[in-house]
């Protein structure tokens, strides 16, 4: 048995070769492994039967039953080891089998030992398989896009958002292929050989412009003392931070203050010179002084507004997180704004038209900041509409295909329109389309910022289309209380117009 089963160390037989040949073992072979047991016996009665200390014929019988013995033991060993064999063969096939019962104590050792060996690796398989599964929606979750490379620069790996961002599968490409970026490109290469991390700051210009953080680190890394990973490990991973938002924000808030303050000091400085005027030159002058004095006062009162915007602004954010619990009747709100700006609009000809439909549900919301958002509304039309015009207040109560009731007020203008390349700023802090016309008719360029903050607060939507030489429409939609129509609807009521 140990010729079959001992074998030199550069003995190039696989095991499955080696349990075949077990499984296949010939008569004769298996006869000669016997004859190998049973020499030492056979040896013994050989030497009694030379030194006539034995018979000839028990010396015959005992060598018989010595051999019969000998291969009943090898019979029981091999039939255990070839069941062994046969099931270690269906367990590397990773099927499932009950194990053998062999008919020794070290052959039923052995499958216990298997057993257990197999029963714990399947359980290992299955905790790393569930890891795995676990990391790889992990990756797949994650809203940064995530790329590996190999040490060939060649995308092995992308997650959903790599392939978004793309727009393509970059699996099995060139790092170069898939994102053009000298920057990156030369952090990769450089990690490639050995380098340590980097961050990079790159944007892309289409379809829209974004600033993208891109972080380059070493990935299946060579441990201390040990070999190099094999060509085509992972060695790079790289990583994507959209940080438009920030940047946008940074640069918001950097033209905010510088916006606040070139608002600021442009009155200031008219006021101290005109101090300095009245204190000096002008002391006795008192034309000269009645006219500063008209100037002063409108300088003052421009700042005025400025600061009050700004606190306004400042508190509405604030309160944005927090949405509004109360109600309001938006036709009598309309109402009072229409009264409130009547005399400004007689001033310039104009006529206030409130077109409310019958019935208008309660609008969920804040009457006073309603107010203001509808005021500024109405006042921005009044200002910029054409003179001897009608200003349009349209209210209607819409239900949507989900059930939401909502109530859209429509405020339109005959105005000289705006060019639609403004529309998608017009709610920025201190953004103008004509920013001398907007001071001198004394907006502060915060007027629709807080509407668009107001709005949101109130979880409704603003809409602005224009058409350059046709006016403006700035619709406001907000939710409604739903109500159950409780009588039946009466006649519309007219139109009500105010006259300049």
């Amino acid at each position: 048995m140990s010729v079959f089963f001992l074998r030199r160390p550069d003995d190039d037989r696989s095991p499955a070769e080696a349990r075949r040949r077990l499984r296949t073992l010939s008569p004769g072979r298996y006869l000669g492994i016997a004859l190998l047991f049973s020499l030492p016996g056979l040896a013994v009665l050989g030497v009694l039967a030379t030194l006539e200390l034995l018979a000839v014929l028990p010396a015959a019988a005992a060598a018989v039953m010595v051999v019969s013995g000998a291969a009943a033991i090898v019979l029981l060993y091999f039939r255990d080891a070839t069941g062994i064999a046969d099931y270690l063969d269906i367990l590397a096939e990773d099927r499932e089998i009950r194990p053998p019962r062999p008919n020794s104590e070290l052959g039923r050792a052995l499958v216990s030992a298997i057993t257990r060996l197999a029963r714990h690796w399947r359980n290992r398989e299955r905790s790393l398989a569930l890891q795995l599964e676990a990391i790889d929606g992990m990756v797949e979750a994650l809203p940064d896009p995530l790329i590996v490379v190999d040490r060939e620069r060649s995308v092995i790996r992308a997650n959903e958002a790599a392939e978004t961002l793309f727009g393509t599968r970059p699996i099995g490409r060139d790092m170069a292929e898939v994102l053009r970026v000298p920057q990156v490109l030369t952090a990769v290469d450089d990690v490639l050989r050995g380098g340590r991390s980097h961050t990079v700051e790159f944007s892309r210009p289409v379809p829209i412009e974004q600033v993208f953080e891109a972080r380059v680190k070493p990935y299946g890394e060579t441990p201390v003392g040990g070999t190099a990973p094999p060509l085509g490990a992972p060695a790079a991973l790289v990583t994507l931070h959209d940080i438009t938002a920030i940047k946008r924000s940074e640069q918001m808030r950097a033209d905010f203050v510088a916006n606040a303050s070139h608002e600021l000091r442009t009155p200031l400085s008219t006021l101290i010179g005109f101090i300095e005027t009245l204190r000096g030159p002008a002391r006795e002058d008192a034309d000269a002084r009645e006219r500063f004095l008209g100037i002063m006062e409108e300088q003052a009162g421009r700042m005025s507004r400025l600061i009050n915007d700004l606190l306004s602004l400042s508190k509405i954010e604030l309160d944005e997180h927090t949405a509004p619990v109360g109600r309001v009747e938006i036709g009598g709100l309309l109402g009072s704004v229409i009264d409130l700006l009547q005399i400004k609009a007689a001033h310039r000809g104009m006529t206030l038209i409130l077109r409310p439909d019958n019935d208008l549900p309660l609008v969920i919301g804040d009457a006073d900041q309603l107010m203001q958002v509808f005021q500024n509304l109405v006042d921005n039309a009044i200002k910029y509409g054409s003179p001897d015009t009608e200003v349009v207040i349209a209210a209607r109560a819409n239900e949507s295909a989900r059930g939401h009731s909502t109530v859209t007020v429509a405020v339109s203008d005959s105005g000289e329109g705006i060019p639609k390349s403004h529309l998608p700023r017009l709610t920025e802090r201190f953004y103008r389309v004509d920013p001398a016309r907007s001071r001198a008719l004394g907006g502060t360029g915060l007027g629709l910022a807080i509407v668009k903050h107001i709005v949101s607060r109130h979880r409704g939507r603003l809409t602005i289309e224009s058409d350059v030489s046709r006016g403006s429409v700035f619709t406001v939609a907000l939710p409604a209380v739903r109500q159950r129509q409780t009588q039946p609807a009466t006649p519309e009521e007219p139109a009500r117009s105010v006259a300049g």
